[in-house]
This record gives structure tokens, sequence and C-alpha cells, in this order.
């Protein structure tokens, strides 16, 4: 049987599961569409939760950038972590307790204002949309590769699966087709993870494995495989972050953004009672462990075996011939997710760092083959060449290496990483079958958040109060299905790779909302003025500042500086300017409500009253 076959055998499976519970728990109601009816178990919620949560940025890509970003990459997994307990102690019982369906209605009522609702919902489509893009991409990765198909294809078939399921189930379907999709994705990351690590290092428990000896070299493998990252020109896989002020940053704006994601706030109005929101992100915590605790482990032995394959008798033997490399490198070259360009005319792959010269190489040959600009791609050879000679004293020029000749895309690894290992079909279908399950099941939970933002807040608070139930949940549909359109496209043309796509929408999320809907809890002098000022101060700054990096609204070609350390503000990446943007937030806020008349009474006591434990009862329909 065909690994294709094998391949299309699991996804099917998988696919008809989802959809068979998506018609089965078809939502028939506003109430069912937004809140899944508010009766959903603790530990199903923080099961869908944790399915969520664990979308293609954390289990396609994150294990990817731990896999080339070592240790210094580790940021992702303290941020996320550490943001689900801001939410459980900070938000979660709150939100539960005030019992409405959404982020901007909690936003909308505690701060008496139709301008800061309408405020939070373009925060939460702008957050939520950008986080979505990860997920496509991380989509189409998975689809282009196990259904053998390019990567925009790929894009459109999860576009089409998306839309069956979260726009007839709503949040009832989403919830308990996610529970189904951790299964499945928890299985399909751990079982290859477990055969990796036997066969490594002998241990079958991946996170234990990391840090045992690799079985062949006799010494631990986080020693081995710094010894040969080094002896490639690549900085040490566990060496120190020199920039501890970004790491920092960068930490705190993935926590605060998890804390403020709209998609993960609205799992909270799901469950009964105030007490089950607290068990609820309890459990979650739990079931996103179990994958966290592999991801590291995964990530530093897909970066080994790809070395491996590459240089199967040693770094310092010669490298793989083109002709001879493995069947899963020809698949994935395919899809264009590995490119190779023989620099040397050697026939041989040379993978290493190479102070961009390979791409400064490729960049000279396209400027001379479409007329651009000829001397600066010149001038940029010659620099990159005087720095490659430099590197490693002179090795790498003495074997007569030109540049790097592979580009692996990290959100591959993995996904690859059963093949690269050699493991059976039946692995590989199974981890196709998670790495879709991810992807699909987060964007789901994510168009959900959009288009509730859209119909119920927008359109049933604003435009129009007097909507029919019936009516709002038409629009609520029409307005998933515009979103899934817009996604699919956002994802064909993505301003970076998915956990990179995903950190900037925690950053958005975190600069914009978090801190409002903390103020909004725990503060009865923040005021309407106070809020909306904050909010706008938030949400402005972080943009400018991704955008001056990333390009305007991601438009390739549009950004003003390089994306780089030496242009950023204090040496603060865009992926970390959240934290600065929540902080500006606070400060505005503050300073106009102390400037400006305090809240009314009912406002005041709404705050004490939403800090109470006791007395919570469904989400409504204000």
């Amino acid at each position: 049987m065909s690994q294709f076959t094998i391949n299309i055998i699991f996804v099917g499976l998988s696919f008809a599961l989802y959809f068979g519970i998506a018609w089965w728990a078809r939502a028939g109601s506003t109430s069912e569409f937004y809140v899944a009816g508010g009766g959903v178990h603790p530990v199903m919620n923080g099961m869908a939760t944790a399915a969520d949560w664990m979308s293609a940025a954390s289990f396609i890509s994150m294990a990817g950038i731990i896999a080339t970003g070592g240790y210094a990459a580790s940021t992702y997994l303290m941020g996320w972590t550490g943001g689900y307990v801001l939410l459980a102690m900070l938000l979660a019982p709150y939100l539960r307790k005030f019992g409405k369906f959404t982020v901007p209605d909690f936003i909308g009522d505690r701060f008496y204002s139709k301008t800061a609702a309408m405020i939070a919902v373009v925060c939460l489509i702008i957050a939520s949309t950008t986080y979505v893009i990860g997920q496509m991409t991380g989509a189409g990765v998975a689809f282009s590769r196990f259904l053998e198909v390019d990567n925009t294809t790929g894009l459109i078939i999860a576009a089409v699966v998306v839309f069956f399921y979260a726009v007839l189930g709503g949040m009832k379907g989403i919830t308990y087709t996610q529970v189904a999709q951790y299964v499945v994705l928890m299985i399909a990351y751990t079982i290859p993870a477990v055969f990796i690590s036997l066969e490594l290092t002998g241990n079958p428990i991946p996170g234990l494995g990391l840090f045992s000896n690799h079985t062949e070299a006799g010494i631990p493998i986080l020693t081995k495989l710094d010894q040969i990252v080094v002896d490639l020109g690549f900085t040490a896989y566990t060496a120190d972050v020199p920039n501890k002020l970004n790491m920092v940053l960068f930490t705190l704006s993935l926590m605060i953004g998890t804390a403020g994601l709209p998609h993960v706030i609205i799992r909270f109005f799901t469950v009964p009672k105030v007490a089950d929101a607290r068990w609820t992100a309890g459990w979650t915590l739990v079931f996103i462990s179990l994958l966290y605790f592999t991801a590291p482990a995964v990530g530093a032995m897909a970066r080994l075996n790809l070395i491996d394959t590459v240089y199967p008798q040693g770094v310092d033997a010669p490298a793989i011939e083109f002709d001879k490399r493995p069947d899963w490198m020809k698949t994935w070259e395919d899809t264009g997710l590995i490119k190779y360009n023989d620099l040397n005319n050697d026939g041989r792959i040379q993978l290493y760092s190479d102070s961009g010269l390979g791409a400064a190489e490729l960049a000279l040959a396209s400027a001379t083959a479409d007329g651009g600009d000829v001397a600066a791609a010149t001038a940029a050879v010659d620099k990159a060449k005087a720095e490659h000679a430099l590197e490693r004293d002179g090795i790498f020029v003495d074997r007569g290496w030109a540049g790097n000749e592979l580009d692996v895309n990290a959100d591959i690894l993995v996904l690859a990483n059963p093949e690269i290992a050699q493991l059976p079909g039946w692995v590989i279908g199974l981890i196709a079958a998670g790495g879709l399950a991810a992807a699909l099941s987060t964007a789901a939970g994510l168009l959900l958040a959009i288009s509730s933002a859209i119909s119920h807040d927008l359109i049933k608070r604003n435009l129009n109060p007097n909507i029919t139930d019936a009516g709002e949940l038409k629009v609520a549909r029409i307005t998933m299905a515009i979103a899934i359109v817009v996604a699919t496209y956002l994802g064909i043309n993505p301003p970076g790779f998915a956990a990179q796509v995903v950190a900037l929408a925690f950053g958005i999320a975190g600069a914009s909302l978090f801190p409002a809907l903390m103020m909004g809890i725990f503060s009865k002098r923040i005021n309407n003025l106070g809020a909306i000022a904050g909010m706008l101060t938030g949400l402005i700054s972080i943009l400018v500042y991704i955008f001056v990096f990333k390009g305007w609204f991601f438009i390739t070609g549009t950004a003003n500086f390089p994306d780089t350390e030496e242009y950023w503000l204090f040496g603060i990446s865009p992926l970390s300017f959240g934290a600065v943007g929540a902080l500006l937030n606070f400060i505005v806020a503050f300073a106009v409500s102390y400037a400006t008349a305090p809240p009314p009474a009912h406002i005041q006591e709404l705050v004490e009253s939403v800090r109470s434990p006791r007395g919570a009862g469904g989400a409504i329909d204000h």
C-alpha cells in the first residue's frame, strides 16, 4: 500500500469523524452557536480548549522554530503556558461571572460605551485575522504534503473542511469536534516522538530522552547537537540569548496575548458555573502540558536527524549526493517547502551557516535575469563572500562550498520527522491527520470569534438590535463564510511562517484587549474615555511598529526598515512589542480616567459584583 493511500485513509477517517460530530452537534440557536448552550463539562471543555490552543503554531511550527532556534525559542513555551496561568487566575472566572457572549460584550457594558465595544470588535478582528493566517498557512503545509498537492490547493481544501463544520455547528459543533481533534493530534504527536526518542536515546519518554545520552555517540544528545551545529557555523543549540530584554518582553507579550485572545476567552462562557471556568483552565493546562513537554525533544531530534540525513558520515565528511537524497526530500520538494540550489556544481547538498552568501548569489542571479539592481546585488555578494571566508577560519571556503544549498521551511520539520527517521507508513499517516486536526481546530475557533464579533457585537447590539434569533444566526454563518475566504487568501500570502504570524497576533491582543479586560475587572476608576484611549493607543502603537518592519498591512515591499535588530527600537523585536503596547495602554487609560469624571455608581457596583465568585448564571444575550 502506497504512503499516499495510507495518508488518505487516516485523513479521510478523521474528517469523517469531524463531519459526523458537526452534524450531530449542529447549532439550532444563537446560544448554541456562540457558547454551545453553556452546558459543556469542564473536562470536555478543557480538552476542546487545548485543541483550540494547540494550533498549527503549536503542533506544526513550534517544534520547527525550536529546532532552528534552540534554547532561544523556549520563550514560546514559557509565554504560551504562562499565559494560561494568567487567564485562569485573573480573567476567566470573572468574565464567566459577567455572563455575556463575547469580549466586546463585556467591554461595551463595563465601560458603558458603544464606541468602546466597537473598538474592541476592531481589535478582536485584527488579532483573530492575523492569528488565523498562521493556522491557514499551517493547514496548507500539511495538506500540500500529505495529499500531494501544491500549497495553494492545500489551503483551499482546508478552507472547505473548516467551512463545513464551523459554519454548520458554531461553538457547539466546534467544541465536540475539537475534543475528537485533541485525541487525534495528541496521539499523532506523541507516537512518532516516542519512536524517535527510542531510536536516538533508548528512552521512550521524549521529554526525558532530550536529556539522555545519544545511543551511538555515547554523549548527551544536546552536547552532540551543539557540536555539529557549531561545526556547521551555526550558533550553539543551547546558547544563551544575548538580548535578555527582548526575550523577557517577548515572553510577556505571549503571556498577555494568551490571556487576551478572544477565541480562548469565549471558551469560558460555555461552562455552567464560575468554578467550572477555573476547572476548565486547570484541565487545559494539563492537556497542553502533554504536548509542550514533548515539543522541545521533537525539535532537537528533528534538527539532529535532518543534519544526519545531509551528512550521513558526519559533518567533516562529504555531504550526501543530490541524486541519492531520500524520497522524503523529493516529496517535500514538490510542495516547494524544500529547495535545493547546487551553487558549487558538485552534485552534493551543503547545509551550513554561510553568512547569507547563498541568498546573495541567488539575488544576484535574479537581478541579472530580471533587470534588477545588479550593482547592489554584486556588492551584497562580495560582502557575504568576505564574511564567509572568515567563518570557521575559512574551512568552508577550503572545502569549495559556495553557500548554503538547502532551504528547509521550518514548518515542515514536525510533519517530516517520521519520514526523516524512517518510521513506518502508518505513523506518517497518523501525523498527517494530527497536523490537519491542529490547524483546523484553531482556525474554526478563530473564525467563530470573528463571526460573533460582527454578527452579535456589531449588528445585533448596534446596527440592528431588533434582528431575530434566526436572522442573527444566518448573519453569523454568512460572516464566518466570508471570514474563511479572507483567511484563505491571507494564508496564501503570509508575512512569516506559522509561529511568527501567531506571535504577532498575540502581541496585538495583548496590547489592545488584555489591559482593557484587566482594568475592567480590577479597577473601578477606569472610565469609558480612559478605556477607549488606552485601547486605541495599544492597538495603533503595535500595528505601526509591526507594519514598519513587516510591511504595511503585510504587503510585501512596503516595510520602512529591515526587520533586523540593528533597526529595532531599543532592540525590541516587532514580535515582542505587545508588552510595550500594553504598558502604553495602561498608562494612557489611567491618565485619561483620572483626568476625567469617574464611572457612574452602577458601573462601580457592577465591578464589585463581577469580583464576587458566586451568583453567576448562564451566558446571556443582552
